[in-house]
């Protein structure tokens, strides 16, 4: 039976960080219920809604078993626990389900232990812990609202409920940050022992306050601070060394786990795995279509409510399109990609186009499996616009 992977897009926060360009917004709660009725509808109704809206959904995929859920956004644990369990009960009851993976997305400051208890007894067993930095100082500037003691006082109270799996994100290239700082968060990262970390390097997008602050030149949301792309690179390849001295296995570009501790939903997204997406700016991926959801979270209620599914950027993956996501998602992943497999399935010839990587000292190959070589990690991005040229 093929597996299946669900995601819920909540599209609320307390306020606006710097650097976001997501399509997030700053509403009354009163806002969150109507939300939450719109996305148990979705659920609920989802097979009569995609033919209308043009999407085709495979009989295998119909019938696939749902085994991980993942609610993110926007800053999920603001809503209240009960909204996050009628949303549970409503994918319990349209799909065939054995939820092994539920991951909640969660600022620090957001946490407590009544909403902790009350998540668990939903079926919540994992939670992403947004904390970016153990800086007071780079959150700061950065709009975010918790502060480092936020980020201790909440990991024993998810402890305390039965939350055994924990992920970190930080984020490298903060307005501020230094290499002590740096190298700070991670030991205090390590110290709290969370069983997944993800790490992003800080991209600057004229979209968000920041990104804006940077190309008219001024010094706001402290836009003159912000590390070199040297720097950045510097502390990613810090991270890695760091991190696996402390028992994590790198296993996607960004991301490292303990043994057992991999994302099991976001690794659908890497291996290409179907998963399908409720809210709005949901995205999901058939196997045979990709589409989202209007991102205006007040127009999504409202065509769920008229009986309309606001789908857009609707696509067929063609046989050239799913060759290149193969390599692409294949290479961000440490295993790398076997190359002999891809060929069979596919029945073209990559090898040459490997060869040209190899030779730029990009990628490494052992037998089939071609891999990025460490000191392009931190620069993929690169790599992969060679690869496609």
């Amino acid at each position: 039976m093929a597996r299946l992977g669900i995601y819920i897009q909540i599209p609320f926060c307390q306020t606006k960080c710097t650097y976001c360009n997501f399509h997030t917004g700053v509403v009354s709660s009163s806002r969150f219920a109507p939300y939450v009725n719109a996305v148990c509808a979705e659920i609920g109704r989802h097979r009569d809604f995609y033919e209308p809206a043009g999407v085709h959904v495979p009989r295998s995929l119909a019938d696939a078993l749902a085994d991980t859920v993942y609610f993110g956004g926007g800053t999920p644990s603001l809503l209240d626990p009960v909204h996050l369990q009628r949303m549970l009960e409503v994918i319990r009851a349209s799909f065939a389900s054995d939820l092994a993976e539920v991951t909640l997305e969660a600022d620090p400051e957001t946490i407590d232990a009544g909403k902790a208890s009350a998540w668990v007894r939903a079926g919540i067993n994992r939670v992403s812990i947004g904390v970016q930095s153990f800086s007071d100082a780079e959150l700061k500037a950065t709009g975010r609202m918790h502060r480092r003691a936020d980020i201790y006082r909440a990991v024993p109270i998810l402890r305390d409920a039965g939350i055994r799996s924990i992920s970190f994100d930080l984020i490298a290239g903060l307005p501020g940050q230094t290499r002590e700082s740096w190298r700070n968060s991670l030991d205090e990262l390590t110290a709290l022992g969370p069983e997944h970390v993800s790490i992003y390097l800080l991209e600057i997008d004229e979209g968000s306050h920041l990104g804006a602050e940077v190309l008219r030149g001024g010094a706001k949301y402290g836009a003159g601070t912000i590390p070199s792309e040297d720097d950045m690179a510097e502390f990613y390849e810090t991270a890695c060394k760091f991190l696996q001295q402390a028992g994590y296995r790198h296993y996607e570009i960004s991301n490292w786990g303990k043994a057992g501790f991999e994302s099991r939903h976001n690794l659908k997204y890497w291996k290409r795995e179907p998963y399908l997406g409720f809210g709005a700016g949901a995205h999901s991926f058939s196997g045979t279509q990709r589409w989202a959801n209007a991102d205006d979270a007040a127009a999504y209620v409202s065509a769920i409510e008229s009986g309309r599914l606001p789908a857009e950027l609707l696509e067929a993956v063609t046989p050239e399109s799913a060759l290149e996501e193969e390599l692409f998602l294949g290479l961000r992943q440490l295993d790398g990609i076997d190359v002999g497999q891809i060929e069979r399935e596919y029945g073209v010839v990559v090898t040459p186009r490997f060869d040209r990587l190899m030779s730029a000292g990009m990628v490494e190959r052992n037998g089939n499996v071609v891999r990025l070589t460490e000191r392009k990690l931190s620069v993929a991005n690169e790599v992969f616009v060679e690869l496609m040229k």
